[in-house]
């Protein structure tokens, strides 16, 4: 709550003001927050991402709180569109550990094939490690990553082929020791 007291400007009309407004702030996060909290972990499924949702919400009210008339409707729209926003961000992982794994053509260990594949990823020099975010995360056509990374399509991918092979006998290596 200290951070969001902390953002904003005070209003004008002085102390007294800033300090009735600090109030109904404080007052409406104590009541508000752990059901907002709430109603987001149970659309997340982390307490984690559902704290963070329902502390930016309230740091969005804040920002506007002279300006909005009704503050709850106002705090669940906002909840609502980061919970979209973060539903679309893992669905695009998802889909890019999905493709990543395919396109490797070999079995990951059963344990969690996902967070392996990330691992690697994350492991990958850094001039094969763009283009594979670029094109299995954020979905990019070769001629976009080019241009994006001032760099010709050729050699995209390339760099895209390189870091298959080099996934590919990193998940062969993985798979041959855990069976």
């Amino acid at each position: 709550m200290d951070a969001v007291h902390e953002a904003a400007p005070p209003p004008a009309g002085g102390r007294r003001a800033s300090r009735s407004r600090e109030a109904a702030a404080a007052e409406l996060f104590a009541t508000a927050y752990p059901r907002l909290a709430g109603w987001c972990r149970g659309l997340v499924r982390s307490d984690e991402t559902a704290h963070e949702i329902a502390a930016e919400a309230f740091t969005r009210l804040w920002s506007r709180w002279s300006a909005v008339d009704a503050p709850v409707p106002y705090l669940y729209s906002i909840a609502s569109n980061l919970i979209k926003h973060h539903w679309r961000h893992t669905d695009r992982e998802r889909q890019a550990l999905y493709r990543m794994a395919r396109d490797a053509a070999e079995p990951a260990p059963a344990a969690d094939r996902g967070m392996v594949i990330k691992h690697l990823v994350q492991a990958l020099p850094e001039r094969q490690r763009a283009p594979v975010l670029l094109h299995y995360y954020a979905g990019l056509t070769i001629d976009e990553i080019a241009k994006a990374l001032h760099r010709r399509p050729g050699t995209i991918k390339s760099d895209l082929h390189d870091a298959r092979q080099r996934l590919r006998a990193e998940l062969r290596g993985l798979h041959e020791t855990t069976t």
